[in-house]
């Protein structure tokens, strides 16, 4: 079974049926046991970095917070997917809004998109909205079957600069390379939406289901 971390924010319901139409059993949740116990985690999330960790943090008496869930499972080394604001909550803090710790899964900290008045680019947008061509620097198994240029779709306005280089997976252009996936060991994370990148993004959430 896969576990969809359900915190408040995210469009669950869309990753829950691609999975599906794969063949794959997933299940929506914001049980901390139930998370714990599965076999891999995806941390899906759209929205503020602050709110999220907040939403995360809170816990009930005698209920473990579902960071804490999150991060058992990780440390127990079964697979965790992190999709765009959940690939961010995988670094030590995020600068959105303020300075705001994460879970610190990989060390690194999330930073809003600045172009410094570079001409080049003018006509960039913030939010980075679209379909954008992926590159993969350190390829990992969530991208077996694709090559480079592949497309996928992206919204954010913020991206990861991963402390360490070798955990960036794959990489896109928006006024310059960013970090558009990492991965380490059983961690794995998409800046972008797969649920919402076609064929190639079907094919990367089937490679994680397979992990």
């Amino acid at each position: 079974m896969i576990a969809i971390v359900d915190y408040g924010m995210g469009n669950l319901r869309s990753v829950q049926k691609a999975l599906q139409h794969l063949g794959h059993a997933a299940a929506i949740t914001y049980d901390p046991a139930e998370i714990e116990s599965s076999d891999r985690v995806i941390v899906p999330g759209v929205g503020a970095f602050g709110a999220a960790m907040e939403n995360l943090l809170r816990s009930e008496p005698g209920v473990a917070p579902l960071a804490e869930a999150v991060v058992n499972t990780a440390r127990a080394e079964r697979p965790v997917l992190g999709i765009c604001l959940g690939m961010q909550l995988f670094l030590t803090e995020s600068d959105e809004l303020g300075l705001h710790r994460g879970l610190n899964l990989l060390p690194g900290r999330v930073t809003r998109f600045d172009f410094n008045g570079r001409a080049a680019a003018e006509d960039l947008k913030v939010p980075h909205m679209g379909w954008n061509a992926l590159k993969f620097p350190h390829p990992s198994p969530l991208f077996e079957g694709l090559s480079d240029g592949a497309m996928v779709y992206f919204v954010h306005s913020s991206y990861c600069l991963p402390d360490d280089e070798a955990v960036t997976s794959a990489v896109s252009d928006h006024g310059g390379t960013f970090c558009a996936a990492l991965w380490r060991d059983n961690l794995f994370a998409t800046q972008f939406h797969p649920e919402k990148s076609g064929a190639a993004g079907m094919r990367i959430l089937d490679n994680f289901a397979r992990q």
